[in-house]
């Protein structure tokens, strides 16, 4: 029987949003399995703050403004106690309108960085400073990719990205072709016949998952794979399945977590002791929606509370949360871990390198 008797003063309610349409739909399956394995794992225990954790699931492959207007109206009720989610920067940026400074709001997406967060907004995903800029310079200093070409979904996190990159390559013939393109594109054309991506050594990729994957196929039938590196944070098993092997030649991802890493293989086993050989992947990208729940757990007990200003004063004050994998650190609202590079071998990621 569980500890919690089933008794609803003893349970606990989130918002998971994750995207179960759109280009981001592919990622959906996979971040609900990982987040079952963080409940499982938690209520097997003593849950958050004595009580039972349950998940509801909300779709964020819709408008940024349907999303945040069902997660007002659940809210509404007072029945919800924090919301997490694997989704775009666009809704996040809806989304933490109606959570600010009312329950946590665990982001566990990486994003362009965030200037002015919203009260409760903790970002578990990482920023371009600890990700994309040290991958950049990483791949510079293993094959002389000095000047990049960028595509990327027409929305907040890939533009914002890019001005970061350009921002941090301070000259601008190192970015000779930039171009933004609609979710769901079908044909990248105007952006692989473009004569200026042969001034590129490489193409930093600012797609979303079927996007992505689309891309990733039309640039390899050019035949450039051989001569120009991809760069990409928005990649993970899905994507390399959703191309084929074939696609993903001298694609590069930085990552806090790939499946077969060192640390990582306990998880893997759980997983599948949970939910059997059949499930969706466990990825980088649904291993950031566990995490997620993980660390929420951490800050409750810290903070002794889910209140959104002393879980705020209490991560000031003692930036470390203590998580199943060890400590995880925070830059005011960011989380900070370490980062590793990979490069796709066919549908899997060999692991290269800290960066």
């Amino acid at each position: 029987m569980s500890p919690f008797d089933g008794n609803p003063e003893n349970t606990l309610e989130i918002i998971n949003i994750v995207p179960q349409q759109g280009p981001g739909g592919i990622f959906g399956p996979s971040c609900e399995a990982a987040i079952s394995l963080a409940l499982e794992e938690i209520n097997s225990g003593t849950g958050i703050l004595g009580r039972e954790l349950r998940v509801t699931h909300i779709d964020g492959g819709r408008e940024p403004h349907v999303v945040a207007a069902e997660v007002a109206a659940l809210l509404a009720t007072g029945m919800v106690a924090a919301v997490t989610g694997w989704h775009t920067s666009a809704v996040r940026s809806a989304v933490e309108q109606v959570t600010a400074g009312r329950v946590p709001y665990l982001f566990a997406t990486d994003h362009e960085g965030v200037d002015s967060p919203a009260a409760g907004l903790f970002l578990i995903g990482a920023d371009p400073g600890h990700q994309i800029l040290p991958a950049m310079d990483w791949l510079h200093r293993s094959f002389g990719a000095a000047r990049w070409a960028i595509i990327g979904n027409d929305y907040v996190w890939p533009r914002r990205t890019a001005q970061v990159v350009r921002a941090a390559l301070a000259d601008p013939e190192r970015v000779p072709l930039e171009m933004f393109v609609p979710l769901e594109t079908r044909d990248f054309g105007d952006f692989l016949d473009d004569p200026r991506l042969d001034q590129a050594d490489g193409i930093i990729v600012l797609l979303v998952g079927a996007d992505t994957a689309r891309f990733n196929r039309q640039f390899s039938r050019t035949g450039r794979s051989g001569q120009q590196v991809r760069l990409s944070p928005a990649v993970d098993e899905n994507v390399l399945l959703a191309a084929g092997g074939g696609a993903n030649h001298n694609l590069f991802v930085p990552s806090g977590f790939f499946v077969g890493g060192p640390r990582d293989r306990q998880r893997m086993e759980r997983y599948r002791k949970l939910h059997g050989w059949f499930a969706p992947s466990l990825t980088n990208f649904s291993n950031t929606s566990y995490e997620a729940i993980h660390t929420l757990r951490g800050m409750a007990e810290l903070a002794g509370s889910l209140d959104v200003r002393r879980l705020h004063a209490t991560i000031a004050e003692r930036p470390v949360v203590e998580t199943p994998w060890g400590e995880l650190g925070f830059e005011g609202n960011q989380a900070i871990r370490p980062t590793w590079m990979a490069r796709a071998g066919g549908v899997d990621f060999e692991i290269l390198d800290g960066i």
